[in-house]
């Protein structure tokens, strides 16, 4: 039963001519899909309505082609061949009684137009601002633009209700929509009308809500999604340019959607950022306006969901990765399984899919995108096959996720982990610096297990081959992790690189082990993930002068992915982290390393006491080869499979390793499907010549 405490977040709210079923908002959000994967991006909304989201919205959606911001991994609603997938979308939203909303995007000054080629137009003539630099320039809209461009907004809008769509989203936040795009003076140098004061500022906003509302009339609300702070100087549209532009126009839109002001300050990671974290920016706001307000901050707690709302600072939670990570979140809370929610932990794995153009992964839900390209449910497992038992080795992400969805499935489960806990590298990780909350990985799958009575745990259990043949379990899921090399083999270094006997090397293990050395250190990073900077930041805290050689042209690289990386260079250089870009180590010595250019291959000395090797890992895959190697012998133990799962097989980030133990948990005695796809997918249709 609901605890009463909560109850407060299932009343209805009224946004413009309709009425929520709860408080609960799911804002628009990536997932790598697009118009590229509508079905699977379908699927995916409709498990949210399922589990109890009162508002679901698509992710931006392109509404005209003269502005695109990527080429592949957004909606588009160009043309009226477009409505059909929409539709499907919106239908889908909306058979649980969730309000089913749109997000019309037009990307001014984000919009390269990679795809269609066209001019890109924004409000001043300007450089084009995306991720990649792309070395195009957009034209200034005349006032013949600007009209057309508001007759755009008008057929996007149109097109959206015969869609089915009740909600309209103008997204003008994170610096991506052309609304934000007309306040901010920094992207609006215009000296007509339509720039300078505030007042004019706001007149492209006010004529284009005012445009759709005659065109739809009662039976669509919209919402406005501006961005809280541009945080960019006196130029920037601020905090308290906000508060006077929506006092200004309380009634503008149905609905205030608030956002930080870039992508990286509003989804910044548990790592930098906190739950709420955005409250302070928000505070005072509802006060201007009789509109229903909504805003974000990673909200995991249900108890800090219903302080929001009662303090007065929203009228709606909003939600984008805690209803990836848990789809199920309203239900949950609604049901009194507060237990049973999977936190997200704020890796930011998800927003990843979007920068690499890739269908999204989810750490904590290895489901998410899977719903319709495999069938995969969050909370309802297929059922069991005709085997009865499995023993999982190794209690890591990947061996714990197995676990817990074969013990779902009515498997009797065996985990046999060499050591006294369980988590295996999240264990280890999670007291690393900023990243506690990824401890959630390991509480929600241990909590999980441990209230299923077909689950046993033995720890102190190092298993051999020999073992295992003697136990008689039917199937036999190898999860026994990876150990960080510390013989340099990664990208630059593709064989062990000279490394003096005498030199004294230590790996991400050895300090996650409690093994901290001291003095002149450098981390040579050559894995560009998260680990190399989170160990220099470690170095730094207990006191070692640190530097961090890394070959690619960004300290933690690949963090540009998950919005990070920028906060991680500041953070290293706030420790004292002396940072070498573009430079690798080809030889390591006693008391120091010899560094090579990238690009000239010129070598210079580098004073080290100690260097920590952060390179490639190597799999732990002795027992399974050993195994293989007496395949023979399985039919006589009763083995029927032997599979090597998550980094044992191939190390990867923690998504990597809960999704190949769900996968395992999934197809566990399912049909041989030979060379088959193991998803679904779908192609462009071809034109009729």
């Amino acid at each position: 039963m609901r605890d009463p405490r909560y109850d407060i977040l299932f009343e209805q709210v009224k946004i413009g001519p309709l009425t929520t079923k709860n408080r609960f908002y799911q804002v628009p959000h990536c997932n790598g899909g697009g118009y590229r994967d509508p079905s699977a991006a379908a699927e995916m909304r409709g498990i949210k309505a399922e589990g109890g989201w009162g508002v679901i919205f698509t992710e931006q959606c392109e509404m005209h082609h003269t502005s695109e911001i990527t080429p592949f991994i957004e909606l588009r609603l160009w043309e009226d061949k477009d409505i059909p997938q929409l539709r499907k979308m919106s239908e889908k939203m909306k058979t649980y009684g969730a309000l089913a909303g749109i997000q019309l995007a037009y990307s001014g000054i984000n919009g390269p137009n990679l795809y269609t080629k066209e001019v890109p137009l924004a409000p001043s003539a300007l450089p084009i601002r995306t991720f990649t630099n792309d070395p195009v320039q957009a034209r200034a809209l005349d006032k013949t633009d600007i009209k057309n461009l508001r007759r755009w907004f008008v057929n996007a809008a149109l097109r959206s209700k015969e869609a089915g769509f009740d909600l309209i989203n103008l997204y003008g936040a994170h610096g991506f929509g052309i609304f934000q795009h007309f306040l901010s003076r920094a992207t609006n140098q215009r000296s007509d009308e339509y720039g300078g004061s505030l007042e004019n500022r706001a007149r492209f906003s006010q004529e284009v809500i005012s445009d759709i509302k005659d065109a739809v009339g009662d039976t669509m609300g919209i919402a406005l999604r501006i961005s809280l702070d541009e945080s960019i100087g006196d130029l920037g549209f601020s905090n308290a340019e906000v508060r006077d532009y929506i006092e200004m126009n309380k009634d503008l839109p149905d609905l205030w959607d608030l956002a930080q002001g870039t992508w990286e300050d509003c989804s910044g990671p548990s790592r930098f950022k906190g739950e709420a974290a955005q409250q302070d920016l928000v505070r005072g706001i509802h006060e201007l306006t009789d509109k229903p307000v909504v805003g974000v901050g990673r909200f995991t707690s249900a108890d800090t969901m219903a302080k929001q709302v009662k303090s007065g600072l929203l009228d709606m939670i909003g939600c984008a990765r805690p209803s990836i990570a848990d789809p199920f979140l309203p239900k949950k809370i609604e049901e009194g399984r507060i237990e049973d929610i999977r936190e997200c932990i704020g890796c930011n794995i998800c927003i990843t899919g979007d920068m690499t153009m890739s269908i999204s992964r989810c750490t904590q839900n290895p489901t998410f995108m899977e719903e319709w390209r495999k069938g995969w449910h969050p909370e309802r497992m297929n059922t069991k096959g005709n085997s009865d038992n499995v023993l999982v080795v190794g209690s890591g992400p990947a061996g714990l996720e197995a676990a817990r969805a074969l013990s779902e499935r009515g498997y009797d489960v065996a985990i046999a982990e060499a050591g006294t806990e369980l988590g295996g590298r999240v264990a280890k990780e999670r007291k690393l610096p900023g990243l506690s909350a990824w401890g959630r990985v390991l509480e929600y799958r241990e909590y999980q297990i441990s209230q299923k009575p077909n689950v046993e745990t033995y720890f102190d259990s190092e298993l051999d081959a020999e073992s295992i043949l003697e136990f008689g379990f039917e199937n036999i899921c190898l999860a026994t992790g990876s150990k960080w090399r510390r013989d340099g083999v990664a990208r630059q270094h593709v064989v062990p690189m000279p490394i003096s006997p005498d030199a004294k090397i230590y790996t991400p293990d050895d300090l996650m082990d409690g093994t901290v050395p001291s003095g002149k250190v450098i981390v040579f990073d050559d894995d560009h993930y998260y680990m190399g900077g989170v160990l220099a930041e470690l170095l730094a805290k207990q006191g070692a002068d640190v530097t961090l050689i890394t070959p690619a042209a960004y300290v933690s690289d690949w963090t540009n992915n998950t919005l990070e990386q920028a906060t991680i260079h500041l953070k290293l250089v706030e420790a004292g982290v002396d940072i070498e870009l573009n430079r690798g180590v080809t030889e390591i010595h006693a008391d120091h390393v010899v560094s090579n250019c990238v690009y000239t291959g010129r070598t210079q000395n580098v004073e080290a006491d100690a260097v920590v090797v952060v390179a490639a890992r190597l799999e732990e895959n002795g027992v399974y080869n050993d195994l293989k190697a007496r395949e023979a012998e399985w039919a006589d133990a009763g083995i029927k499979s032997v599979e090597l799962i998550g980094d044992a097989n191939a190390p990867g980030p923690i998504a990597w390793a809960t999704y190949a133990g769900h996968r395992y948990a999934r197809e566990l005695d399912g049909e041989d499907i030979g060379d088959a796809l193991p998803f679904r997918r779908e192609i462009t249709e071809l034109a009729v010549d």
